[in-house]
This record gives structure tokens, sequence and C-alpha cells, in this order.
């Protein structure tokens, strides 16, 4: 069975999409499935370069030493075929009606969505101020922060909800009950 609804979540690192989309997950439990495109690109890379792929998979320290080298190798493969990851992340996905993408980051990532699930898309943009990210463990990264794996869907206004995670965020409930809205046709 498809999905019936697939939720792309976007937004810069430390605005909290991991945050939202895990509470999200517990109030949904077993009618959704959190799927992330970064996963085959850390799962190669943790094979390639014999690395531990659940500290990849986190919010480390870990995973920071080598993001550079992973953005620059996935850049290279979307390169050839911007949709493999996409592709790749939605192969092994469990049969829910509810799928939650955690980490979009590129216009054609959106594009390859929509071109393969068509109107059953919804778009979230996480947005959060820099002192907030700051305070989340933030630091600029030349070649990460300014790559298009950060940047590029900055001109892209076509939203279908917009979360403000920063200083005047709403509480976390409020947030959660903006994107079930999204759901409410199910």
């Amino acid at each position: 069975m498809p999905p019936r609804i697939i939720l792309l979540f976007s937004g810069k690192r430390k605005s909290g999409k991991d945050y939202l989309t895990d509470n999200l997950q517990k109030i949904l439990t077993d009618r959704c499935e959190i799927i992330k495109i970064s996963r085959p690109i850390k799962s190669h890379w943790a094979k390639e370069k014999n690395l531990n792929l659940n500290e990849l998979l986190c919010d480390t320290q870990y995973k920071e030493l080598y993001r550079l080298d992973m953005i620059r190798w996935s850049e290279d493969m979307r390169d050839k075929d911007y949709g493999c990851f996409c592709r790749e992340a939605c192969q092994n996905a469990a049969d829910r009606p509810i799928w939650i993408v955690s980490d979009i980051r590129r216009k054609t990532d959106i594009r390859w969505f929509k071109e393969t699930y068509g109107d059953i898309i919804r778009t979230i943009r996480i947005e959060a101020d820099e002192t907030t990210r700051v305070l989340r463990g933030y630091q600029f990264q030349p070649g990460v922060d300014d790559f298009p794996s950060e940047c590029d869907l900055d001109d892209y206004y076509y939203w279908d909800l917009l979360i403000n995670n920063g200083r005047e965020r709403q509480q976390l409930q409020e947030q959660l009950a903006s994107i079930l809205g999204l759901l409410s046709h199910l």
C-alpha cells in the first residue's frame, strides 16, 4: 500500500527538524514512517570508510568530522541522478499511510517527490533564527553552510506550512497541531 500523504520537512542545521518529526512520530505511532534521505548517503559512507553508521545518523560531532566529504560525494552522485537518494531512501520504507521525510535539502528533492508521488506531497519549512541555532550547537562551517545542501531552499517559497522554531516559536503542542492540520483529510 503506498502512502496516503508524504510530509517533506526542510530547515537549516539546528532548526529542530528531527525534534519536531520525532515528536510527530510519537503522536502518529505506527501510522507513520520517518524517512531520511541522508541515510543512504551515510550508509554508503560508513561502508566505504569503515565508520560507525549509528554515529553518523545521530546529531554528534562524529558526523561533523565527515559532513563535508559526504556532501561533496553526494553532490557528485546527484549530478548524475538527482533522485538517487530520495529513491533509495523510499525503497525500504514501511507500509504506512503517512511518510515523514525529515531532511529535504534541495529543490530537486521536492521535484523528485512531486514527480513520483504527485498531489499527496505536503511541504513544511522549519525556520529558526541564527541565535537560537547557535544556542543549539550550530557553528557556521564554510563549505557546508554556504553549500546547496544548506542553501538551495532559501529562495523556495511554495511551502504548505512554515513553522517558526526560533525565539518567537509557539509551544511544541501548537507546532504539532499545525502539522497535524495537514492530515485532517485522513
